[in-house]
């Protein structure tokens, strides 16, 4: 089974300083400290930011049928302004999932506004169907919201 998710948030702040907390690992630090009753620690398992790192993200207890999982930095374009990971351990892994990716893409609207867009994308074994109603898009938006006002407080 496979599905795609999607959602977008308007930012009146410039693509550039969106796309410096989105591209980077200031957006864990932003998650972490925004979700504090959600997630207990993000932290850095290999890396330092560009393709190839990967996060463990714990989650506080109860909150997740999952206590944790790892997602890989596998594409950051600062020219197209996208990021993509993919848990790599953990997770929706051990829910049933074959693959659990994420694309963040922020797109300019003119110099002072842009959209912050996300994307997911997930391959589910049949016998773990029902499993699908774990994937939604709200915390990406709420993400988005949480980074996107930090990036307006930053900027205003």
């Amino acid at each position: 089974m496979f599905g795609t998710l999607s959602g977008e948030v308007e930012v009146n702040a410039p693509a550039s300083a969106v796309w410096e907390v989105y591209g980077s690992l200031q957006l864990a630090a932003v998650v972490e400290k925004g979700f504090v009753d959600v997630v207990e620690k993000i932290e850095v398992a290999e890396g330092d930011g560009s393709v190839g790192t990967v996060l463990n993200l714990v989650f506080r207890p109860g909150v997740l049928p999952f206590a944790s999982y790892k997602e890989k930095f596998i594409t950051i374009d600062n020219e197209k302004r996208i990021k993509e990971t993919l848990v790599v351990e953990g997770g929706y892994l051990e829910m049933g999932f074959d693959r659990y990716f994420v694309q963040l893409q922020i797109i300019e609207k003119d110099e002072k506004s842009c959209i912050t867009k996300a994307t997911i994308e997930y391959q589910l074994k049949e016998e773990y169907a029902a499993n699908a109603s774990l994937v939604s898009i709200d915390s990406l938006i709420a993400i988005m919201n949480i980074a996107n006002s930090h990036v307006l407080a930053k900027t205003n």
